[in-house]
């Protein structure tokens, strides 16, 4: 059976940190493309960071550039997102994605809140 599930989420204050997971099972991820995307109520859906399948580039969203990173683990079948110095502009369900050309797997999110 094809899941991916997220774990990691939480309260925070800002300046704190973070660490999500995401885990893969049913499928292989060393060949899909990871990303993590984040839903605030009652805005988009925003993309904050995409990894080739060798984790040899990675794209970061300008407003997280600098503060998060993104690590695969094929071997392991997981990727994990480390959030530093979050804001709470950071709050928002985030959401793992697997991707080839025609298919595509979500997770079903993770509740991330930063709060004083």
């Amino acid at each position: 059976q094809v899941q991916l599930v997220e774990s990691g989420g939480g309260l925070v204050q800002p300046g704190g940190s973070l660490k999500l997971s995401c885990a893969a099972s049913g499928f292989n991820i060393s060949t899909y493309v990871m990303s993590w995307y984040r839903q605030a109520p009652g805005k988009e859906r925003e993309l904050v960071v995409s990894m080739l399948t060798t984790g040899s580039s990675a794209n970061y969203a300008n407003t997280v550039k600098g503060r998060f990173t993104n690590t695969r683990d094929n071997p392991k079948n997981t990727v994990t997102l480390q959030m530093n110095n979050l804001k709470p502009e950071d709050t928002a369900v985030y959401y793992c994605k697997a991707a080839r050309i025609s298919t595509t797997y979500w997770g079903q999110g993770t509740q991330v809140t930063v709060s004083s």
